[in-house]
């Protein structure tokens, strides 16, 4: 299978609520957008994409619909502490601090109105414990 293009989508009762936090918070513009649907694309990489969608809505089958729950979504980002400092004087709710992970990550986490965890992430150089669960090509710098 070639894949073509990944994204997650957010099943939620908050649609509009939903993608205006992305698009405020997180950079995102609307690239299509349906009171039940809405496709949303970062402003600074085309490549970087998400959708809300109602999870009432007709296309999901029986077993499927709902909200999300389990979820965090990874952002990594060039400057986490930027980010935070914005986020964190936006109101938005910081879950876990801002911190340096021996396994190579700075971040922090937050959440969106939906209570999907979101985990923004600057890589680190992570300490010589975790460097050899590294693929070689993969030791963040």
């Amino acid at each position: 299978m070639r894949c073509t293009q990944y994204y997650p989508v957010i099943m939620t009762d908050q649609v509009s609520e939903t993608a205006q936090f992305y698009c405020a918070h997180f950079g995102f513009e609307r690239k299509f957008e349906a009171d039940w649907y809405v496709h949303l694309q970062s402003k600074e990489d085309d490549k970087v994409n998400l959708a809300i969608l109602d999870g009432s809505h007709e296309t999901i089958p029986e077993k499927g619909p709902g909200k999300a729950s389990g979820l965090l979504l990874n952002f990594e980002v060039e400057d986490v502490d930027a980010v935070h400092d914005r986020l964190q004087a936006a109101g938005l709710p910081i879950l876990r601090s801002l911190r340096d992970e021996a396994f190579g990550q700075r971040h922090f986490i937050t959440q969106d109105p939906n209570g999907v965890l979101l985990d923004v992430i600057k890589p680190i150089p992570p300490s010589d414990a975790f460097l050899s669960q590294y693929a070689e090509d993969a030791v963040p710098r």
